[in-house]
């Protein structure tokens, strides 16, 4: 694995980067939306196609990207999983001072946007995990249902965690819009929905989503303290849930659904590790354009 000031671009897509994105996340909007039968199909199944094929060449230059982090993965279970559960604090992105500075120095303002960045990237982590467990074998597949009961509020609906973070951006008044929205963050999310509806990167998603379990509780926290110290009050609840519940969140999806699959199917290893890198460098990717309009190119505020 690299050191973790390792280089992590995430590579533009062309020479405006950002309308890449922003085409490629409406075209995931529309594709994913529930409809009735409508005049004009025929048009949008061609440009599935087309898109399809824009998608995939992306998400191959960024397998690319992501070659050197894996040139020393370990092909046996134990060691695979205790080279994944060593992303933590060393991968992409790890420990980036942002979010110190979220914690202990941002204004409201400040706060807002970073937030709104946030939800406009948002994917739906339960929409992916339902998502990615087709045809999963039996024991990855009921870890996955648990993680998606707990996102579905264990039966509750006040405990959905998807309203949980709506209920947050309408207390701050938070209006993400794709046009507002730093491209990185729409990458992330894009990153993210490929994964999970293209099923010869279902076990990347795997792996993409079980970093997310084993990396965001630290950056979590952070943000709730943030939005403690600056008055807001059960509102943050999305943010102090998932500091403490997805570190057995994590624990479990290593255990439940990354051993397993090592064992049983090794020749996914690379799959699940690819993805869980990719995932922190578009994460990693978000987090320099976020210091860079909060603070000002160059400034890294090692000490926040």
């Amino acid at each position: 694995m690299p050191p973790a000031d390792h280089p992590t671009p995430l590579r533009p897509e062309s020479a405006d980067p950002a309308a890449f994105h922003r085409r490629l996340t409406r075209w995931n909007s529309r594709r994913l939306e529930p409809v009735t039968p409508y005049e004009g199909w025929a048009d949008h199944v061609r440009e599935d196609a087309e898109m399809i094929l824009v998608e995939g060449a992306f998400i191959e230059r960024l397998r690319a990207d992501a070659a050197p982090w894996l040139a020393n993965l370990p092909e046996d279970p134990d060691g695979f999983v205790a080279w994944f559960e060593a992303l933590q604090g060393a991968g992409p992105g790890e420990n980036d001072p942002l979010f110190p500075w979220l914690a202990e120095a941002a204004d409201l303002a400040q706060m807002r946007w970073f937030l709104q960045q946030e939800v406009a990237g948002e994917a739906g982590f339960d929409d992916l995990v339902a998502l990615a467990q087709v045809r999963m074998p039996d024991r990855p597949k009921m870890e996955l249902a648990r993680n998606y009961w707990d996102e579905m509020g264990r039966g509750a609906q006040a405990g959905m965690h998807g309203p949980m973070l709506k209920k947050l951006a309408d207390h701050l008044d938070l209006r993400p819009t794709i046009d507002g929205t730093v491209w990185p963050a729409l990458a992330l999310g894009n990153v993210l929905v490929a994964f999970s509806t293209t099923r010869r990167y279902a076990f990347h998603a795997l792996g993409a989503l079980g970093v997310v379990e084993l990396t965001a509780p630290w950056r979590a926290d952070h943000v709730a303290r943030g939005l403690k110290r600056l008055g807001v009050g059960p509102e943050r609840k999305y943010y102090a849930l998932h500091a403490t519940l997805d570190v057995e969140h994590s624990r479990t999806w290593n255990e439940e659904v990354l051993r397993p699959l090592a064992e049983t199917r090794p020749d996914v290893i690379r799959s699940l590790a690819e993805g869980a890198v990719m995932r922190l460098m578009a994460g990693a990717a978000c987090f320099e354009a976020y210091r860079e309009r909060l603070w000002g190119p160059g400034d890294l505020r090692k000490s926040a």
